[in-house]
């Protein structure tokens, strides 16, 4: 099919060389699992559990709270040793409400949901249910609850399911070994998503890095006349949905628009399978394939490893560390964040656990800006990043929001290409969380102040209520004296 460019981008080295011909392996059951319960975006789940709490493998421990959650299910079977707070896998440092399982060894199945044995003849609603109980989130990274992206055919006409099989960043393998050891899974989820959105087409695009994947994706779709599978350029960020929309379909997302609204809805191939799994078997998300990699891993794999285990058990299970690592990475070099410390947990969007030493790491020092403008070139959103950067040092983030910075999805192309090695979109996600909370600040101001009105006007309305209420009973007292007095009158007569 005929492809179309996309606006900048990079090509950095992808050293994937490391992993791809790994097999995907299973980690053994660690000690204790740490299940957070916020592993995805919007409000964080709800516990059903207590401290002592027998559980088995799949049972749902935690609920989703509000329109956009997901719930959490226990990936063994065991016993609650605590529901406290701990260290989250997040650059912050800061805690959050966390359950802890102790596992028995049993790895003992609940009682699941009933398989739904063909899928495409239940009303979309049906695949939509099960897979918003089976607490399935976008497994590329985003972790956004996939049921409510699957509501978007009831909203607007859906044409496309894209399903990601990009995999752009580099070191990272896992989406690459699940395409490649898991096809019919990965086809039959894609197919199921569609069905569920009423899209009567599916094209799984693929990096032209990836041939093998490529080849058996194409032959598991083989039989399947509205399912394409298309291999696209080699081009960071090549992965990122609007990018990935441009490539395959030549439309060009609007700002602060939805690719949903041109028709096309993109999800992971990671995320297809979790789906075939909890459609056609019942089994919610409970463990993920997570690629382990960089110079100073003794061993680098693809492993499949149970939601909640400490990134120490996956370190320890890949030969541990060659060196020291010069950095720690949750995801991939490019949009990944700082691990803070190797006792926080794997979660649903962990894609990648990357240990990197000095020379993979290349840090020099920051030096002034030389206005060569390289960042305009290949900055996929068609920003101007050098004009940016000094109104947010600055903090005149007014002027930063009106170019644009909150189209900015942090895909750091433009800091990897800097000759002066300037941290650009450190200075833009530091603006867009500010815009971000004043946003929220000015929200809950204007809702203090509808709120405060609204009270003003009960208060008034009260008032005048009141006063009828006093005028009428006045009025009734004085029309009763009025009688009495003529009745009296007409009595001394």
């Amino acid at each position: 099919m005929k492809l179309f460019p996309i606006r900048g981008g990079v090509h950095p080295e992808y050293r994937k060389e490391l992993c791809s011909e790994k097999p995907i392996v299973a980690l053994p059951m660690p000690d204790l699992l740490y299940i957070p319960l916020q592993q995805h975006i919007g409000a964080p789940a709800e516990a059903l559990v207590s401290e002592g709490d027998l559980v088995k493998k799949g049972q749902m421990i935690a609920r989703g709270q509000g329109t956009v959650s997901a719930p959490h299910h226990a990936p063994t079977s065991g016993r609650i040793k605590a529901v406290t707070q701990v260290l989250a896998i997040h650059p912050s440092g800061l805690t959050q409400l966390t359950i802890i399982i102790e596992p028995d060894g049993k790895d003992e199945w609940a009682d699941l949901p009933a398989p739904i044995d063909d899928p495409f003849s239940v009303k979309p609603q049906a695949i939509k249910d099960r897979v918003a109980q089976s607490g399935i989130v976008g497994m590329g990274g985003a972790a956004f609850p996939s049921a409510v992206k699957l509501n978007l055919g009831i909203q607007l006409k859906i044409d496309l399911l894209l399903l990601n099989g990009a995999e752009c960043e580099p070191y990272l393998t896992c989406d690459d070994r699940v395409m490649r050891e898991r096809a019919e899974e990965v086809i039959d989820g894609a197919r199921i998503m569609a069905h569920a959105l009423g899209a009567p087409k599916v094209i799984i695009a693929i990096e032209e890095n990836k041939p093998q994947a490529i080849e058996i994706m194409t032959r598991a779709a083989a039989a399947q006349p509205n399912v394409e599978v298309v291999g696209v350029p080699v081009q960071y960020p090549m992965g990122a949905e609007r990018q990935l929309t441009q490539a395959i379909t030549g439309l060009e997302t609007p700002s602060r628009k939805l690719t949903a609204d041109l028709g096309v809805v993109v999800h992971n191939v990671a995320t297809a399978r979790a789906v075939q799994q909890a459609v056609r078997y019942g089994r919610p998300l409970v463990s993920r394939v997570v690629t382990v990699s960089g110079e100073a891993i003794r061993e680098p794999k693809n492993v499949d490893v149970p939601i909640g285990t400490p990134v120490a058990k996956l370190v320890e299970f890949c030969g541990g560390f060659t060196s020291e690592p010069a950095r720690l990475v949750n995801g991939g070099p490019m949009m990944g964040a700082p691990l803070v410390s190797l006792e926080v947990p794997v979660v649903k969007g962990t894609s990648g656990i990357l240990a990197l030493t000095a020379a993979e790491v290349k840090e020099r020092p920051t030096s002034p800006c030389i206005r060569c403008g390289v960042c305009i070139t290949v900055c996929p959103c068609g920003l101007s990043p050098v004009e940016m950067a000094p109104h947010i040092r600055k903090d005149h983030l007014d002027v930063a929001a009106k170019l644009g910075v909150m189209d900015c999805f942090s895909c750091g192309s433009c800091s990897w290409v800097c000759p002066s090695h300037i941290p650009l979109v450190h200075y833009f996600n530091y603006a867009k969380g500010m815009l971000a909370e004043q946003d929220r600040e000015q929200t809950k101001i204007e809702r203090t102040k509808r709120l405060a009105e609204e009270h003003g006007i009960r208060i008034e309305k009260a008032d005048e209520a009141k006063k009828a209420a006093m005028a009428a009973k006045q009025a009734a007292m004085a029309a009763k004296k009025q009688s009495a007095t003529a009745a009296d009158d007409k009595a001394s007569t």
